[in-house]
C-alpha cells in the first residue's frame, strides 16, 4: 500500500470544534474517537493508514489495544504525525491491557511493551481490557476455551488494579479505566480501589444501550465509551449469532437519516455523542470516518429523535464473549452477571 505522507485535510473537521467530555477529574477527552480493531480482517498497516487519515481528518483520540496487534504500526503513524506538527498533548492515547498479562509484574512490561510499539512516553487512559484472566489468540474460533480460565476473582483483579494504580504514580499513565465490566464487578472495583476507573469501554448501541449499567456509571462519575457503536457491521465471525439484529437496517434509524439526508450511521454516532457517551467507529474508508466525526459536528439530533431512538433498545449484545468462557460456566450470560450477582 502507497504510504501518504501526513496533512491536514482541507476537507476535516477542526478538532476544536468537536464536543468534548469531562472526566471527573475535570480532563477533557473528545466526545468521539477512532476504534482501531480491524475485526480480524484489517491488516496492521491498513489500520495505521486509517489512523493516519482519520488524525488528518480532525480525529484527536485513537482507541488502540495491545492484543490488535497493530500498536507498533500506529506508533509509526504517531510519530509522524508529530513531526508534522501535532503536539503530543493534542492527542488522547489510549490502549489496553491484555487478559494474559494480570499477573504480578505483568501490568508494567505490557504498559512498557505499549509504550514503546506506539513510540509514546505516556498514554492518556489504560484500560483492563477484560476483567479476567482469561486469553484467546488471534482468529480463533467461538469454540475455543483457554484451559485455564477461570471466572472474576476479586482478589485477582485488585491485584491488577495495585499495579494499574502504580502506572498512574509512575507516570506511565494519565487515568486508568476498565473495559466489559459489570455493575457488580464495578461496585467492588470502587470500594476498593485507591485510584478510581475514570472510563469504561462498553458495547453501546441503539440496540443495545444498558440503560441500567449506563446509568451506574453516569452516577458514579465514570464516563462510558462505547464500542460498536453501529452495530459492529464487520464483527468476527466468532461474535455472529442468528437472532443479532443489524442497528443500521433499524425502520426508526432509517427514518431519522433520511429526515436529515444522512447515512443511518451518522445517526448512530449523534445519538452516542448526544446522549454522554464516547462512541469510537473504526474504518479504513476515508469517506467513512470522514463522514463519522462530521456527523457529530452538526445538525444534532432533537429531544424528540432521541426519544424515538431510546425507545429502539432490543437488548441485543453482539459481543458475547465466549471465547472468555470457564469450565463450569452456563453460557455466555455468566460473563455479564446479568441476574445482578457474579457469576462463580
Amino acid at each position: 500500500m502507497l504510504k501518504q505522507k501526513f496533512t491536514i485535510a482541507p476537507d476535516g473537521v477542526d478538532p476544536d470544534k468537536v464536543p468534548k467530555k469531562t472526566l471527573c477529574t475535570g480532563e477533557q477527552i473528545p466526545a468521539i474517537g477512532f476504534g482501531t480493531f480491524g475485526s480480524d480482517h484489517a491488516t496492521a498497516e491498513e489500520v495505521a493508514e486509517a489512523v493516519r487519515g482519520a488524525i488528518s481528518v480532525g480525529y484527536r483520540m485513537i482507541d488502540c489495544a495491545a492484543v490488535y496487534g497493530n500498536e507498533h504500526a500506529i506508533g509509526e503513524v504517531l510519530q509522524e504525525v508529530m513531526q508534522a506538527g501535532i503536539k503530543r498533548e493534542e492527542l488522547w492515547i489510549t490502549s489496553k491491557l491484555w487478559n494474559d498479562m494480570h499477573g504480578e509484574g505483568d501490568v508494567l512490561i505490557a504498559c512498557a511493551k505499549t509504550l514503546k510499539d506506539l513510540k509514546l512516553e505516556y498514554l492518556d487512559l489504560y484500560l483492563v481490557h477484560w476483567p479476567f484472566p482469561n486469553a484467546h489468540p488471534p482468529g480463533c474460533d467461538v469454540n475455543h476455551r483457554d484451559p485455564n480460565a477461570r471466572p472474576y476473582i476479586h482478589e485477582e483483579f485488585m491485584k491488577t488494579w495495585r499495579q494499574m494504580e502504580r502506572l498512574v504514580k509512575a507516570g506511565l499513565v494519565r487515568h486508568i479505566g476498565t473495559s466489559n465490566m459489570t455493575i457488580p464487578k464495578l461496585k467492588l472495583l470502587l470500594r476498593d480501589a485507591e485510584i478510581k476507573p475514570v472510563c469504561n469501554e462498553m458495547e453501546l448501541h441503539p440496540h443495545f444501550q444498558q440503560p441500567e449499567l449506563f446509568k451506574f456509571l453516569i452516577d458514579n462519575g465514570i464516563t462510558p465509551i462505547g464500542f460498536c457503536p453501529l452495530g459492529s457491521p464487520n464483527r468476527p465471525e466468532r461474535d455472529r449469532t442468528p437472532e443479532d439484529t443489524v442497528v443500521l437496517e433499524d425502520p426508526v434509524i432509517i427514518k431519522i437519516a433520511e429526515r436529515h439526508n444522512v447515512h443511518p450511521a451518522a445517526i448512530c454516532l449523534k445519538w452516542a455523542v448526544q446522549r454522554g457517551q464516547i462512541p469510537i467507529p473504526f474504518s479504513t474508508k476515508r469517506q467513512h470516518y470522514l463522514s463519522n466525526i462530521k456527523s457529530v459536528v452538526e445538525d444534532p439530533l432533537t429531544e424528540e429523535e432521541m426519544k424515538e431512538i431510546e425507545a429502539i433498545d432490543k437488548n441485543c449484545r453482539l459481543i458475547k464473549g465466549q471465547v472468555f468462557l470457564w469450565e463450569g460456566a452456563k453460557d455466555w450470560r455468566d460473563l455479564w452477571d446479568e441476574n445482578g450477582e457474579i457469576a462463580t
